[in-house]
């Protein structure tokens, strides 16, 4: 990944979620005369999550950096740590899919679920997960080799959903981003 500069930090902060978090965020790292070079955030049932990679000019201690975003902010807990690629093996050509999986919640579910993909080499680059009366959802993205066969991939996560009562679709992220969009889109018309 490209940073703007040399010096490079990744940025974790948690808090109760409030207005302004990400603008005192921002705001300590402008005053270090920083860059956001890279961010994901969400808000979970009331929790706000964050994280950045940031880059600035001048080397700065990763407590130093941490600290400027707590003054800035209120109950924010914030880690910071220098940013470095993370060494792997040679890239291989891998395709983005969705996994869906709903039904009764039990113990154990999303442990089941990962604990199939990671045998496979499969890494999770988002989840979601979500419990409401009793149902639970779990979404996820992933990132699969070229090397296995999706049809086979399909049936196992079928097979422990049927192990688990869940119901479990495993859809190349193009299909599903355009099932959504048009599901979206009959809802928008059949509500004129």
């Amino acid at each position: 990944m490209n940073t703007r500069f040399e010096n490079a930090y990744v940025l974790n902060v948690v808090a109760d979620d409030h207005p302004g978090i990400v603008a005192a965020v921002s705001g300590a790292v402008e005053e270090l005369n920083g860059n956001i070079d890279a961010c994901s955030q969400t808000v979970l049932k009331g929790y706000f999550t964050l994280i950045m990679i940031v880059s600035v000019p001048e080397q700065v201690a990763p407590d130093r950096l941490g600290e400027a975003v707590r003054r800035r902010g209120k109950a924010i807990q914030v880690i910071a740590r220098p940013y470095e690629l993370p060494p792997g093996p040679a890239a291989q050509r891998q395709e983005r899919f969705v996994v869906t999986a709903f039904g009764r919640d039990k113990p154990g579910i999303i442990r089941r679920f990962t604990q199939y993909l990671a045998g496979k080499d499969i890494n999770i680059v988002d989840l979601y997960g979500d419990l409401s009366g009793g149902e639970f959802v779990l979404i996820s993205e992933v990132e699969i080799p070229a090397r296995w066969e999706i049809g086979m991939l399909q049936a196992d996560l079928e097979e422990i959903g049927r192990e688990e009562g869940f119901t479990v679709r495993l859809q190349h992220e193009d299909v599903f981003v355009a099932t959504n969009q048009l599901r979206l889109r009959r809802r928008e018309y059949q509500a004129r």
